[in-house]
């Protein structure tokens, strides 16, 4: 059996993550959870589930519910995150926050020496080279929960890593990817929010109607897979049948399929690569008319080109970017700047903020601050 403790339990990918717990209860068992402001859900969970430590994000809310469940621990905060990352019984950490906030519980985590099941994509798009030597230093298991680096990780089963040619991660489009750029300067909150394949939280939504979301995944893949961004390509497949594909020397193309259900990865990252019976419905063949494919248009997602020139050059750039992406989803969420006005965002914040290299976890930290601060203060002349 593994013992995990989940933070982020309440938004998508930790539901799920439940729900694989609960379907597995002789494989996995979930010693605790966080849930940072999403006191409500906590509250109807807590009346059927006990766990070793519980972490909210406010001091109030942790004292308030120990009243109601005084037999259940609580802690709150930021060191309440790290102290449940490097709970002494759990063997894994699902990290499924959202944003920056999951770096640091991240590397806390990796030094107790704690394997990670990673959906957080900030931790590697913004600290990947620190996170992945910190990986090989405390020789723990770094496995990811996005379906695309899952169907990759399962395509190179048996493989010689040195025959691999290229990665070609595949893309829904997102959910204006039958819009042209002119309508895309009057969609609203709610139309993006429609995606038209998965059912995602709001930011990881908004980051896939942007493409943000793919460019970051290139950046990870980057990471994990210990290639040059040169060897792995995106392409539009619509129906995200399949997740990713890998195409070795001799021409063989290597790919996961399946339907999009997030249980699969979550359960690969857990147990992986041991299959657990998963209570959903299986992929038809018969039933699919066609797959498309077509190639990644640079005109009509901008940020995908902008993101990955930023990777290549390194130091403080995606740090930067990560936060700008973050207030300006935040800002067009609250309606306070157009959707565009995202892309705007961060290529200004790019060009404000001057390149550095060799940050540390708190200039890192800092920076995120400062960048964030920076786009609350200038966005109305922005937008």
């Amino acid at each position: 059996m593994r013992k995990i403790v989940i933070l982020g339990a309440s938004g998508s990918i930790g539901t799920q993550t439940l729900d694989v717990v609960k379907q597995h209860p002789s494989a996995l068992r979930c010693l605790g959870i966080s849930v940072g402001q999403n006191i409500p859900w906590l509250f109807e969970h807590l009346k059927n589930h006990q766990y070793d430590l519980v972490v909210v994000q406010d001091e109030f809310d942790a004292k308030s519910l120990a009243l109601f469940y005084p037999n259940q621990a609580f802690s709150f905060g930021g060191e309440g995150l790290i102290k449940l990352a490097c709970l002494n019984d759990a063997e894994v950490v699902v990290n499924a926050l959202v944003g920056f906030a999951g770096l640091v519980p991240t590397l806390k985590a990796i030094e107790a020496k704690k394997d990670i099941a990673l959906a957080n994509k900030e931790t590697l798009v913004v600290a990947g080279e620190m996170v992945m030597a910190k990986v090989h230093e405390h020789q723990v298991n770094l496995r990811p929960i996005d379906s695309e680096h899952s169907a990759i990780l399962q395509a190179l089963q048996g493989n010689d890593p040195k025959a691999i040619k290229r990665l070609i991660v595949t893309a829904s489009g997102g959910s204006f990817r039958d819009k042209t750029r002119e309508e895309l300067k009057e969609v609203t909150v709610e139309d993006a929010l429609r995606h038209p394949n998965w059912s995602m939280g709001k930011k990881i939504t908004i980051d896939s109607a942007t493409l943000v979301n793919k460019a970051f995944e290139v950046i990870e893949a980057h990471h994990l897979f210990n290639l040059p961004y040169e060897q792995i390509d995106v392409i539009v497949h619509k129906q995200s049948i399949i997740h990713s594909m890998v195409e070795y020397i001799d021409g063989s193309i290597m790919a996961q399929l399946g339907t999009p259900d997030m249980r699969v990865p979550i359960q690969y990252a857990l147990c992986g690569p041991e299959r657990l019976t998963l209570d959903a419905k299986g992929l038809d063949f018969t039933s699919l008319a066609q797959l498309d494919f077509k190639a990644l248009d640079p005109d009509f997602y901008p940020l995908f080109p902008l993101i990955i020139s930023a990777a290549k050059q390194g130091g403080n750039r995606m740090c930067v970017v990560n936060a700008a992406n973050e207030a300006a989803i935040q800002l067009f969420l609250n309606n306070e700047i157009k959707y565009l006005n995202i892309e705007t965002v961060i290529e200004d914040c790019l060009n404000h903020f001057p390149y550095a290299s060799n940050l540390s976890i708190e200039q890192m930290v800092e920076l995120d601050a400062k960048v964030k601060d920076y786009v609350l203060h200038q966005h109305k002349e922005l937008s």
